[in-house]
């Protein structure tokens, strides 16, 4: 049975291994300070839950997120000021992508801005068809501040990113997919069901495999590719001795699906 756990701008579910995230702050569900608080705190949670193994992420209504909560930003004046705004955001998105669980972004609706670079952090990424994706901050005299100038040109090379952040101009989520901004676009009725269906195929997986994995992908992209190949065999080397490995082989060799022994830990947080 699920577990409904209570938030203020937040909607979370976790059943079965996959914690599920909602925003829910209306109209826009804009990255308020507070937004932004509450999201530390259930990322937080979500991480150190034993029973969760991968996260999704979506919104309601008819966005995804509209990024930063442009009265907030109307009152920031100073430089300081800006650097301390944009810090707070780029701290939750860097607890985001540096999960050792894989979070999927749904991408129900409008994503710009703040909104974009938050599903950036997001090691996936699903839309739903036609919906609208862009970094517009150019248009306002500011330049993306919560990571969005690094981490769309890892994701999608320098020129292309430069043109999106340059002009300001938004894309649909069919250019996205050509650019390789997302990994799938699937009807708005099914983004939901193909999404939860991607995070149930890694949460039947090895839970220390994922990690393994999760830690290899970090660390190409963290360091040098020599430095992360060396970094790559050393956890490839880790996940040789486990349980998990030997019965994955073992599996394989009889034609089998594999029974992973990882432990079934219950949901330890109170819900309704």
């Amino acid at each position: 049975m699920p577990h409904q756990f209570p938030h203020q701008f937040l909607e979370e579910t976790i059943s079965h291994h996959v914690g599920k995230v909602t925003l829910q702050s209306q109209p826009a569900n804009v990255l308020s300070q507070s937004v932004l608080k509450e999201l530390d705190q259930v990322f937080r949670e979500l991480e150190e839950d034993e029973y969760v193994r991968v996260a999704v992420l979506t919104g309601s209504g008819r966005f995804f997120c509209a990024g930063a909560d442009i009265k907030e930003l109307a009152e920031v004046s100073t430089a300081h000021r800006g650097t301390e705004f944009a810090s707070h955001g780029q701290v939750l998105l860097n607890r985001i992508e540096r999960l050792d669980k894989p979070v999927i972004a749904a991408i129900n609706g409008t994503c710009v801005g703040g909104g974009l670079e938050l599903a950036l952090a997001c090691h996936m990424r699903v839309a739903a068809a036609g919906v609208a994706l862009g970094l517009p901050e150019i248009k306002l005299g500011l330049i993306p501040g919560f990571g969005g100038t690094l981490r769309l040109p890892l994701i999608i090379g320098a020129s292309q990113a430069a043109e999106l952040i340059l002009t300001g101009e938004l894309i649909t989520a069919e250019q996205a997919l050509v650019l390789g901004l997302v990994n799938r676009v699937v009807p708005a009725q099914d983004l939901l069901q193909e999404t939860m269906a991607i995070a149930a195929k890694i949460a039947e997986k090895g839970r220390l495999a994922v990690r393994a994995a999760m830690r290899a992908i970090r660390s190409g992209l963290d360091r040098p590719l020599a430095q992360g190949l060396v970094r790559e065999a050393e956890l490839f080397g880790g996940v040789c001795e486990t349980p998990d490995k030997k019965e994955g082989i073992q599996a394989f060799l009889e034609k089998r699906e594999p029974k992973f022994a990882d432990p079934e830990p219950q949901v330890r947080r109170s819900g309704s």
